[in-house]
């Protein structure tokens, strides 16, 4: 028997992760919405060193727990997830503006070694991988990286980079050889304060307006030779390149059902508050009626919420898969595009279904609407995503299936 219930551990995580965005997310989210370029908010510097404690507390305990190789656990990815949901139900740009939480944290505990981990993993690591001519091909990266003596080289431009100027130090992508192509693409951690490295503006943006967003130039910025994520050997054979890169993109199986639960928690919220706000108006919600024997308003909000639920499993599959040490490259993809496309659909026909309502300041649903976009984008397109997926399902190499 399949059983779909969270253990008590992480249903407390979750319960907690809701508590902190109902009570300081909620009532700051119109607020710092309107503050654009502000520092780290201060609300925020406390959330940030408490659930530091809890994550290096959830990392002990998940790596206690994989001494029995036969053992199925929910650790440290379905804990993300579910209190990433959570905390964007809040706010989800407050969210990705806590210190300590960047997606670079992530690239290093994904392929970091443990010296790495302990050096870095206390920092706010920032993730840089678009550049002006590469966005979603990830292998087209022209940044690049040579080796000096004991040194490291870096010299190209980065943009759309979350978190670079709050942040402590930045996971950038670099290749060692531009003619060599994915096979020398690697990332390279780099401190705030490293001369050559400049922060040269941040964006202004439609959405997530309180987390910063900036575009990096790297200028003969020299970095220590350990500061290399993951082996320097250019791979030389198909297969052996394959597998290398294979490694740098498994930072991407590792973010992206976290980001798939941003969409989900941000949709959840827009339609919680739609319901809400039809409630008021008198409308009904009878779940022992069929579809078809309801409004058409009803109907609607069912088909949304049978979407959302169907997000939200695809999200816990993922997660489960990598804390169970299985590939989980299709199914991260597949979570991301469904909770993506879902989240979009839901929040914009919330905002369609209560007017002025849903349009207007007076409620969260237009702020919600315009946070949501960037999550069908970042971490990988919905085209991105497919083509993964249809890689998967067909057996087809990258180069087999563009």
């Amino acid at each position: 028997m399949i059983n779909l219930e969270l253990p008590q551990k992480l249903q407390m995580a979750q319960k907690m992760s809701h508590q902190l965005a109902h009570a300081v997310f909620r009532p700051i989210a119109r607020k710092y919405d309107k503050i654009e370029h502000c520092d780290t908010p201060e609300e925020l510097i406390p959330v940030g060193a408490m659930l530091k404690n809890v994550g290096m507390s959830s990392q002990r305990t998940s790596s206690e727990g994989s001494a029995g190789v036969s053992e199925i656990s929910n650790g440290a990815n379905m804990m993300q997830v579910l209190a990433t949901a959570e905390l964007s139900w809040g706010c989800v740009g407050l969210m990705l503006s806590i210190p300590g939480l960047g997606l670079g944290n992530a690239a290093i505990q994904a392929v970091g070694t443990p010296q790495q981990k302990q050096k870095f993993g206390q920092l706010h690591c920032a993730m840089a991988i678009t550049e002006p001519g590469c966005g979603s091909d990830s292998a087209a990266v022209q940044t690049t990286a040579r080796l000096q003596g004991d040194n490291w080289i870096l010299n190209g431009e980065k943009i759309f980079a979350t978190a670079a100027q709050r942040g402590d130090a930045v996971v950038v992508w670099a290749t060692l050889d531009r003619g060599k192509g994915k096979a020398a693409i690697k990332s390279f951690v780099v401190e705030k304060g490293t001369p050559g490295m400049e922060v040269v503006r941040c964006e202004d943006k439609m959405g997530l307006r309180v987390s910063d967003t900036a575009a990096i130039v790297f200028t003969d910025c020299k970095i220590p030779k350990d500061n290399i994520l993951g082996s320097a050997e250019i791979a030389d054979t198909a297969e052996a390149r394959k597998k290398a890169f294979g490694g740098v993109m498994q930072t991407f199986d590792n973010t992206r059902p976290p980001v798939a639960a941003m969409a989900y928690g941000v949709a959840r919220a827009a339609l919680e508050i739609t319901r809400e706000l039809l409630e008021k108006e008198g409308v009904v919600f009878d779940y022992g009626k069929s579809l078809y024997n309801g409004s058409a308003l009803q109907a609607e909000i069912y088909r949304l919420e049978a979407e959302l639920e169907a997000s939200r499993l695809l999200i816990l599959k993922a997660a489960w898969m990598a804390d169970n040490n299985q590939p989980n490259s299709k199914e991260a993809s597949m979570c991301k595009a469904k909770a993506g496309r879902v989240g979009n659909r839901i929040t914009l026909k919330c905002v369609e279904l209560c007017g002025s309502l849903g349009y207007g300041e007076a409620e969260l649903l237009e702020k919600l609407a315009r946070d949501s976009k960037i999550l069908d984008i970042f971490e990988g397109t919905q085209q991105i995503q497919q083509l993964i997926i249809a890689r998967h399902v067909l057996g087809k190499s990258s180069s087999e299936l563009k």
